[in-house]
């Protein structure tokens, strides 16, 4: 299966000590070289640098349409546009993100796609993690991340009524 991640899911995930759950649920994770320089070199110091770097299971690919780059540059940050235009080029199954517009764009492209919210309820689905609102509450209160409270109680609503 062939993933592709943007910044964030890598981010969001090592900040609640969840990183791992990537190379067990997608085994390799593809990254754009905007990526890599967005979470390791630029992000040094910061939650996530680390354990992308140290992550052999995290391979960093080259990203040949620079003109598709471009152009998607023009709304989206050059870690997004790479990430989709990696996703195209080699036909990614899937491709990881959280920002909005970002998504609007893969499906645009006809890209498969999820986020944080999608990885811990395939990652509970699997039995990798025993619930889903632990996680939940510890990307919003450790890592930062916005989950409005719509979302956050149907994702538990959901999971509760699966299991």
């Amino acid at each position: 299966m062939s993933i592709v991640s943007n910044s964030s899911p890598l981010v969001s995930l090592s900040r609640i000590g969840q990183l791992d759950l990537l190379r067990q649920l997608y085994g390799e994770v593809y990254i754009p070289e905007a990526v890599w320089q967005e979470v390791v070199i630029r992000g040094a110091g910061q939650p996530g640098a680390n354990e992308v770097r140290s992550a052999k299971w995290i391979s960093v690919r080259p990203v040949n349409n620079r003109l598709l780059v471009h152009t998607l540059n023009q709304n989206l940050d050059e870690g997004e546009s790479e990430a989709i235009v990696l996703a195209l080029e080699i036909r990614a199954e899937l491709l990881l993100m959280d920002e909005r517009l970002g998504r609007e764009v893969a499906r645009h492209h006809g890209l498969r796609y999820t986020g944080v919210i999608g990885i811990l309820i395939e990652a509970k689905n699997r039995n990798l993690i025993s619930a889903v609102r632990p996680h939940l509450d510890a990307l919003r209160n450790v890592a930062g991340f916005r989950i409005s409270e719509t979302l956050y109680l149907k994702v538990i609503q959901d999971i509760t009524r699966e299991s």
